[in-house]
């Protein structure tokens, strides 16, 4: 990282904040470049669950006649590409029964939820006192009846069920869930910055290890005894948490050089500090010289 870079990240950073104003950036003077190690360890484990649930549908299904034959058995499904999630949902053979709506009670029908009812609702204009509030008339928009009929059910005091659609039946089935689910472990050897760790997950660096395997094995004899630690721990808390509830598919590991640059500079005599991070080069200053406070916003803009 070089003075000129410094000071161009700086004001791409300046131009990005409305409440950070870019003169000082013209007029500060750089100190010191200090250039900081900063890993960060990642362990993703690709993993899937599956679980049985019972689940309905108007009977007979639409596009099935009645009497159809029931659905076969569910295929093998190939996973998904790794660490990418995903859900399905299959349905079981032989595994149903139908039953009366418990909807509708086996109606069909079920009772209005706007008019409960009646099929008619209080007009808007004349609040049901069938004159017009402002002329002292008969109110136009309901003839005079105080009352309109229901736009909903159309004046009927019912609609078809949403559960039955009308079929008064629903059968019920089991079907399979299949979920496949990425998670992950992350550690930043960052303890000793003045920098969020949240901010520097958002950014990219430089890849200097990684392992892909069915199931990996701790990171060891690596310069950072931190992530040495850390992958251990990431190692052992996925093994605990998903191998007896479900099918660990592939891990993988990875560890990242995150390029961090502590800026020094003065600006008015006074020091003042800032850092540039990760590939992207961006910039945590939060005690920038020149703030103000016309929007309100100072302090989420610096936590940015």
């Amino acid at each position: 990282m070089t003075e000129e870079a410094a000071r161009t990240a700086l004001l791409r950073f300046l131009n990005s904040k409305c409440c950070y104003g870019s003169k000082a950036a013209g007029e500060l003077v750089i100190q010191e470049l200090k250039q900081l190690t900063v890993y960060r360890y990642r362990l993703e484990t690709f993993h899937e669950s599956r679980l049985s649930e019972w689940a309905f549908e108007p009977f007979p299904p639409a596009g099935r006649p009645r009497g159809a034959a029931p659905l076969p058995g569910p295929p093998r499904l190939p996973a998904p590409p790794p660490f990418r999630e995903r859900t399905r949902r299959l349905r079981l053979p032989h595994a149903a029964l139908v039953k009366e709506c418990h909807g509708c009670h086996g109606h069909g029908r079920s009772k209005c939820s706007v008019c409960h009812g009646a099929g008619w609702t209080r007009c808007v204009t004349c609040k049901g006192s069938r004159r017009s509030l402002k002329q002292q008339k008969r109110c136009q928009l309901c003839s005079g009846t105080g009352r309109k009929r229901c736009n909903t059910c159309s004046g009927r005091g019912s609609k078809t069920c949403a559960m039955c659609q009308g079929e008064k039946k629903l059968q019920h089935f089991k079907q399979l869930v299949i979920t496949w689910r990425n998670n992950v472990f992350e550690f930043v050897s960052a303890h000793q910055l003045d920098l969020p760790g949240e901010l520097l997950s958002r950014v990219n660096g430089e890849n200097v290890f990684r392992d892909e395997n069915v199931q990996v094995y701790p990171v060891a004899d690596f310069p950072e005894p931190e992530i040495c630690l850390a992958s251990q721990r990431a190692v052992a808390e996925h093994s605990a948490a998903f191998a007896a509830s479900s099918r660990i598919l592939q891990q993988r590991q990875t560890i990242e050089l995150i390029p961090v640059t502590e800026v020094r500079y003065r600006h008015a005599g006074k020091p003042y500090a800032c850092y540039v991070y990760g590939l992207e080069e961006e910039v945590h200053a939060a005690d920038y010289p020149a703030r103000c406070c016309r929007c309100g916003c100072c302090c989420a803009c610096a936590l940015l």
